[in-house]
């Protein structure tokens, strides 16, 4: 059972920056393809960003964060990150990362594709 941990969150004003970790004690995430999902207060859970697995080296984000938000791996493989520049008061939310083993990149945003999933952590973007 793979168990994913977000870290990271907090508060920050708008314009600045935050970095997302989501990291597993026990296996490697080469494999696996990983997603960034969020939820705001009252709003359905989205997905922001995607990374394939290590083999791939694919990101895909959605219109609301594309240059703003960058997906990457840490060098132990054990690591996720979620890189947050600019940020806005809309990006304040719940973020979870999610993790596919046999991951479709066309599917990235359905949440049912994912077989694991971390616990989130809170981001608040305000003055």
């Amino acid at each position: 059972q793979l168990q994913l941990a977000e870290s990271g969150g907090g508060l920050v004003q708008p314009g600045g920056s935050l970095t997302l970790s989501c990291a597993t004690s026990q296996y490697t995430l080469e494999y696996y393809a990983v997603g960034w999902f969020r939820q705001a207060p009252g709003k359905e859970r989205e997905g922001v960003g995607w990374i394939s697995s290590l083999e791939g080296g694919t990101t895909v984000y959605s219109d609301t964060v594309k240059g703003r938000f960058t997906s990457s791996r840490g060098n132990h493989m054990n690591a996720m990150f979620l890189k947050m520049n600019n940020l806005k008061p809309e990006d304040t939310a719940i973020y979870y990362c999610a993790a596919d083993l046999i991951a479709d990149e066309s599917k990235w945003l359905g949440e049912d594709e994912y077989d694991y999933w971390g616990q989130g952590t809170q981001v608040a973007v305000s003055t």
